[in-house]
C-alpha cells in the first residue's frame, strides 16, 4: 500500500461489545474488557500502517445515563487500564501522542489525574496520535470550543478559529462503525464533515486489522470532491 494512499486520520465508533458478550455467551458488561482491550490492536495496526492520528469513541455523554452497575463497571474499566498507557513499550517507540478528549471533568479525580499524568508523559510525541473520546459529545465539543474563544477573548469568528478550538482540531478523513448501525451519534460532527463513512456488520471486538486494511482499499477508489 502506498503511503500517498494511507489516510492521515481514522475515526472509529466503537460500537457493539454488548451485543458481542450475548453472542458469546458472556456476562454482558465483560464485553467492554474486550471492546478496550481491541484499542491497543487498532493502535498497532495504523503504526505499522503510519496512519498518523486515530480518533476513538470510547463513552460518550449519554451513555452516563446507563445503569449505575455498567457506569461503575466502565469507570472501573478504564481505571485499570489507563495507567497501561504510561509503562507500553510501542507508545513510547512510535513516540504516540494520547489525547483524553471530552469533558473530562465528569469523572471522578483519581480517573482524571491519571489521564493527566498520560497526556503529560506524552505530550512531547509527535510521530502518531491517539485521541480517546471520553464523556464526549459532539455538540459539547462546539459548544467548549466557543466559551474558549470567548475566554481568549477573540473578537473575529472564523471556520479556522472555531476549528483550532475543538478538543480534536484535525480533519478526518475516514469513519469507521462497527456494529451494523448507520448513524453518527454526535461523534467528531464538525472535523467529519467530509470524512468517507464506513458502516460495518462486525462487532467492534471483532474488528481485525483486514477490515482496516478493506476499508482503506475502497477509501482510495472514492473520489473526494470535497464540493467541488
Amino acid at each position: 500500500m502506498s503511503q500517498d494512499n494511507i489516510p492521515k486520520h481514522i475515526s472509529i465508533i466503537l460500537d457493539g461489545n454488548r451485543r458481542y458478550a450475548k453472542k458469546h455467551g458472556m456476562p454482558t458488561l465483560k464485553g467492554h474488557e474486550k471492546g478496550y482491550n481491541k484499542i491497543k490492536d487498532v493502535l498497532t495496526w495504523c503504526t505499522e500502517l503510519e496512519i498518523g492520528e486515530v480518533t476513538l469513541y470510547c463513552l460518550s455523554t449519554e451513555n452516563f445515563n446507563r445503569s449505575k452497575e455498567e457506569v461503575d463497571y466502565l469507570f472501573n474499566l478504564f481505571r485499570s487500564k489507563i495507567g497501561d498507557f504510561k509503562k507500553d513499550k510501542a507508545i513510547h517507540d512510535n513516540k504516540v501522542k494520547i489525547s483524553f478528549v471530552g469533558r473530562l471533568s465528569m469523572f471522578p479525580d483519581d480517573m482524571q489525574k491519571s489521564m493527566q499524568e498520560v497526556m503529560d508523559l506524552t505530550k512531547s510525541y509527535s510521530n502518531y496520535k491517539l485521541n480517546l473520546a471520553l464523556a464526549y459529545g459532539s455538540r459539547s465539543e462546539i459548544v467548549d470550543a466557543f466559551k474558549k474563544i470567548i475566554k481568549k477573548g477573540i473578537k473575529e469568528i472564523s471556520e479556522s478559529v472555531i476549528q483550532e478550538n475543538l478538543y480534536v482540531p484535525d480533519n478526518v478523513d475516514i469513519l469507521i462503525r462497527p456494529g451494523g448501525e448507520k448513524r453518527l451519534s454526535n461523534f467528531l460532527l464538525w472535523q467529519n464533515s467530509y470524512a468517507e463513512l464506513f458502516f460495518i456488520d462486525k462487532l467492534w471486538p471483532e474488528f481485525e486489522k483486514e477490515d482496516l486494511i478493506e476499508i482503506i482499499d475502497k477509501f482510495n477508489r472514492r473520489e473526494r470532491r470535497f464540493g467541488k
